[in-house]
């Protein structure tokens, strides 16, 4: 899989930057530095950036630190949010009975053209229009 086709979900930026995730950290650590030596990055959205950064300053991390974070991550793909990424999230969540917050999500992936979604909060294998569920921490 290309990352161009992979849309990373929060958790996994979270594990990747939380020291205090052990074994998931290390997995999703070297997930995330892999895609820095790729020309073609892995697509997010604001949304997840927005909950990145709320988490890391949460656990202590300094705002100015976690700013440094996120805007690295601002280098790959993101996905703005706009009126036709809600009007596409509303219709997501009615139609698989999500919540919002996961509606929105699998909406910015669709919305990216990723083939898959890296997620560990949906069911793995789940096919959303043409976006897989992958955990890539459980494999």
């Amino acid at each position: 899989m290309n990352a161009v086709d992979i849309f990373i979900d929060t958790n996994l930026l979270i594990y990747a930057h939380d020291r205090d995730a052990a074994e998931k950290h290390e997995r999703a650590a070297d997930l995330m530095k892999s895609f820095w030596w790729k020309r073609e990055v892995p697509a997010l959205s604001v949304q997840v950036l927005q909950e990145m950064h709320v988490h890391l300053v949460r656990k202590g991390v300094s705002i100015a630190q976690s700013t440094s974070v996120v805007e690295r991550y601002l280098q790959w793909r993101v996905i703005d949010n706009s009126a036709r990424l809600l009007r596409m999230a509303l219709k997501v969540q009615h139609r698989w009975q999500l919540s919002f917050w996961d509606a929105s999500i699998v909406a910015a992936a669709q919305q990216s053209g990723a083939k898959e979604l890296w997620t560990e909060d949906l069911n793995p294998g789940q096919d959303f229009e043409g976006v897989m569920v992958v955990n890539p921490l459980s494999c």
